[in-house]
């Protein structure tokens, strides 16, 4: 691996610290991601019961407060349901701009490297380039090892750049839409949540 850096030249480094950071970011985000995690799956059954049995506390609540996700969203739903339907809807999408937000960390930084890495490559083969082009001024055409050295070194960052933009792009993507479906699922359950102390939807 060592070998395979020093041969495509200086542009290798940044690209090797592009590769790093997209896996920890890749690792991080399967992580945090969790559906478990996000929206574990007894959650708006375990509050409605608490509420249909009487048995709603308030360290209950401050304790979903402490969980990301689903948890955090539906405490803020019950600690402003009794000003209304309006204020409570506001406070559950305050709660739920948060959990998106958090949701969302680090996205953009996987999707800049998805963008920047094939550049890297590029100059680096740019660069490769003009060392070829300056070997055949100064000795000509009969030099195949510099000329073959020059070329390689081109086309190792021009392959490495690309191998880090391509699994960049397709986890970029399938984090994103796992993102969507976790916000179509927290909506929901907390509309549920609303409906149900709240009564009928309003017009609003």
């Amino acid at each position: 691996m060592l070998d395979f850096i020093q041969t495509g030249g200086m542009f290798m480094w940044p690209l090797l610290g592009c590769s790093i950071l997209t896996l920890a970011i890749v690792i991080e985000r399967f992580w945090t991601l969790r559906r478990t995690r996000v929206v574990p799956k007894n959650q708006l059954n375990e509050v409605m019961a608490r509420l249909r049995e009487d048995r709603m506390s308030l360290e209950y609540i401050r304790n979903m407060q402490q969980h990301t996700g689903l948890s955090s969203i539906l405490a803020a739903g019950l600690l402003s349901s009794k000003h209304g339907r309006r204020v409570m809807k506001e406070a559950v999408q305050d709660a739920a701009s948060q959990v998106i937000h958090e949701l969302e960390r680090f996205m953009s930084s996987l999707g800049t490297i998805a963008a920047v890495s094939p550049l890297l490559g590029l100059l680096g083969t740019v660069v490769g380039m003009i060392k070829v082009f300056s070997v055949l001024m100064e000795e000509g055409a009969g030099n195949t090892s510099l000329l073959a050295g020059g070329i390689s070194e081109a086309l190792l960052t021009t392959a490495a750049g690309l191998g880090i933009a391509i699994p960049a792009i397709i986890f970029h993507r399938f984090f994103s839409r796992k993102i969507d479906e976790l916000v179509v699922s927290m909506e929901h359950q907390s509309s549920k949540l609303i409906d149900a102390l709240q009564g009928d939807r309003d017009s609003n």
